[in-house]
């Protein structure tokens, strides 16, 4: 299944967010994908609400993972732009959060699809500038579901 939303400003990307962490599961993958300053993060910061996670969250670039526990489940938070092959995925232990009890996100999940889980939820945000500065096309696909 595949849905596509439009959006017209960072409230509105937001906003979408947030439903799609309201309606997450325990265990559920999304993968983010997006050129640099399409808004995934916030997007992410999004999701966070929507599960109900009460610290602020910020793009793990330089950490790779942030774990956020304050919500009604474990919110892991993945950022591997800077990561050299997936292999480094294993150092941080990343199946015990994707195979676990929470919603794991991961930005810019096109450079480990290898090691991708076969069910996950696709997030793509593009712009288009013709529409204006701040629209968002974000695209959620379901796969292996």
């Amino acid at each position: 299944m595949q849905r596509i939303y439009e959006t017209y400003s960072e409230e509105e990307t937001f906003q979408l967010g947030e439903a799609l962490g309201q309606e997450a599961k325990p265990g559920d993958v999304y993968t983010l994908t997006g050129d640099l300053g399409t808004g995934k993060t916030v997007l992410a910061k999004g999701i966070a609400g929507g599960l109900g996670v009460k610290e602020s969250v910020s793009s793990p670039t330089f950490l790779v993972m942030q774990m956020y526990e304050s919500g009604r489940m474990p919110f892991y938070h993945f950022d591997v732009y800077r990561i050299a092959d997936a292999d480094e995925m294993d150092e941080i232990g990343y199946e015990d959060c994707i195979y676990g009890e929470g919603l794991s996100l991961i930005e810019w999940a096109e450079l480990i699809t290898e090691i991708l889980p076969e069910n996950r939820t696709e997030i793509t945000i593009e712009k288009e500038l013709e529409k204006g500065f701040d629209y968002r096309k974000i695209t959620v696909s379901e796969v292996g579901v």
